[in-house]
């Protein structure tokens, strides 16, 4: 029986393991924080792979949500640890300013925020999926969506003036 259930978390892991990367990037803002927060998730997962029904991939991505807000938290009781020197980053493409700016925003925003919104637009959930995923109202998450997305277009007043031009373009 474990053989079975290792080769079917394996195929699971092989297979949706670079969208739940995404996810885990979406919420954590950087890819070693979004290593660790997947990996942590997929050792829950497989602890209880053989009671998990049907899709297990929602199942995983609440653990992530559920991880993210609650490491979080013990996060704002410790210190930061400063860095000599930053690391260099490459540029690539035209919009990699507005994306490193949107990027830093998102990361200014608190877990909750970031989750929902993650959920609502790169997860593309309707807003009853959303509540049902972290356990709140509709009304919950209706109220944390248009405050991120103000503190998004306050943080970033360049959205305003793309989403200005993609509408124009329709």
């Amino acid at each position: 029986m474990a053989e079975v259930t290792d080769g079917e978390f394996t195929a699971f892991v092989n297979e949706r393991g670079g969208a739940l990367l995404r996810v885990a990037y979406a919420l954590a803002g950087n890819q070693h924080a979004a290593e660790d927060l997947l990996q942590n998730a997929l050792a829950k997962a497989y602890a209880r792979w053989p009671r998990i029904r049907g899709d297990a991939e929602p199942y995983v991505k609440r653990i992530l949500y559920h991880d993210q807000v609650s490491g979080w938290r013990r996060r704002a009781r410790r210190a930061e640890v400063p860095v000599a020197e930053l690391p260099d980053r490459a540029t690539i493409g035209p919009d990699h300013d507005l994306r490193l700016l949107l990027r830093d925003a998102l990361r200014a925003l608190p877990p909750r925020q970031r989750a929902v919104l993650t959920l609502r637009y790169l997860e593309d959930l309707s807003v009853e999926q959303t509540a049902a995923l972290l356990g709140c109202r509709s009304g919950t998450v209706a109220s944390q969506t248009a405050k991120a997305l103000a503190r998004l277009r306050q943080l970033v007043p360049a959205l305003d003036e793309l989403t200005s031009r993609a509408e124009v373009t329709r």
